[in-house]
């Protein structure tokens, strides 16, 4: 009898070190020690900041300032944030609280990160994607896959308007880096996940949309832990495209509590909002082999739950509503500066987008939440509008 081939762990590497980047570590750094598929070490590449702690709080220097003329962030007191990751074994700026596993390892340069990486987590706002993605150098190992848990969406920038997935364009641009003739295989992760609650161990399910099984299971493996519950489904833009589509639908959401009613209606919006989803899923990605299955996943209608009941686009809409029936309107740069502690607000800028690809395939008529929550976001529409779409007739 010949000896079996002897298979080499995975190497894995996790770009992105934000609230979910962070919080996504506390299961791959478990399953990492403790599988033989992978090896022990996770590098997580972090965007390297300064801080300093101050009267019991982590700090940074102010957004767009320099240091002193002539001296460095570390000639005045701060401390680079991969140091304090890689000592304290905590991410005291975007996940206070949690300890990270000893194995999870930050790094600032995305070409150390990868080098020889096998298996490629990205969890990083998408809109760093073009300038960051060109500096891994495609120094990944030959056949590595990747899994996307970025929930946004890009659009064409003309013509159709057509939704380009995440996974789609990280694709594209890692290709830029490759020697010979063979593509990244890219999977997603999406599901009913608030970071935070994710990391302090409290159950949640999620979904790897993925081509094909057997990468469909690597990343379970990865993945899934005793309170973190992840199946996969072969379905990478249904999944994808849930993650992107239900910040919209929180907006929604968000106008309905800050108008002050009750949970019929939010149930009323979440259930359309399904629908439409579904909808936009099949109209824009119908040659995909979009699974209906999918949309009940928890990448699907899990997600959409939670995000209209939680999560800052939620939130956001909340206080824009309140605002424009007190007579005194914020602007949705002012509520996500003061809001979010320098985090992104996505529904709104997905939202824009995905009224631009429905006006080009002129479906107006059959998204009448969509076009509704646009027209109270951005077009002067009153908040309580929401719920008097096609008057008696209702929304379907």
């Amino acid at each position: 009898q010949g000896l079996a081939p002897v298979t080499m762990p995975e190497k894995v590497a996790l770009i992105g070190s934000g609230n979910w980047g962070s919080a996504i570590a506390t299961k791959m750094g478990i399953n990492a020690a403790k599988c033989a598929d992978f090896e022990d070490t996770v590098h997580m590449w972090v965007f390297e900041e300064y801080v300093k702690f101050v009267d019991g709080a982590w700090i940074r220097p102010a957004r767009g300032s320099s240091p002193p003329e002539g001296k460095t962030w570390v000639d005045v007191g701060y401390t680079p944030l991969t140091q304090v990751i890689n000592e304290k074994h905590e991410n005291v700026i975007y996940l206070p609280g949690i300890e990270l596993p000893h194995n999870i390892v930050a790094e600032p340069d995305i070409k150390k990160c990868v080098t020889g990486a096998t298996m490629m987590v990205f969890v990083i706002p998408h809109n760093f994607l073009a300038p960051i993605v060109p500096k891994m150098e495609g120094a990944f190992a030959k056949g590595a896959i990747g899994c996307s848990l970025i929930k946004g969406i890009e659009f064409e920038k003309d013509g159709d308007y057509k939704p380009i997935l995440i996974s789609d364009l990280l694709k594209k641009e890692m290709k830029k880096g490759i020697d010979g003739d063979w593509d990244v295989d890219m999977s997603v992760l999406m599901g009913a996940n608030v970071a935070n609650e994710v990391a302090k161990g409290d159950f949640a399910e999620a979904t790897i949309g993925c081509t094909n099984a057997e990468n469909g299971l690597k990343w379970c493996k990865l993945f899934n832990t005793s309170d973190f519950a992840v199946t996969a489904v072969n379905d990478v833009a249904g999944a994808e495209l849930c993650g992107a589509m239900k910040n919209v639908v929180a907006l929604g959401a968000g106008f309905s509590d800050g108008l002050g009613y009750g949970g019929n209606t939010k149930a009323a919006i979440i259930r359309i909002g399904l629908k439409e989803m579904q909808k936009f899923c099949e109209l824009f990605y119908g040659d995909r082999d979009i699974q209906k299955e999918t949309f009940l996943e928890s990448c699907g209608v899990a997600d959409l739950v939670t995000t209209c009941f939680g999560g800052r686009n939620r939130k956001c809409a909340e206080i824009y509503a309140k605002g424009v029936v007190a007579g005194a309107p914020k602007g949705w740069d002012v509520i996500e500066a003061e809001e979010l502690n320098g985090q992104k607000l996505q529904g709104t800028g997905t939202c824009i987008d995905v009224m631009k690809a429905i006006v080009a395939k002129k479906a107006e008529a059959d998204f009448p939440l969509f076009v509704q929550i646009h027209k109270i976001a951005f077009e002067g529409a009153k908040p309580e509008t929401l719920i008097e779409i096609n008057g008696a007739a209702g929304y379907y």
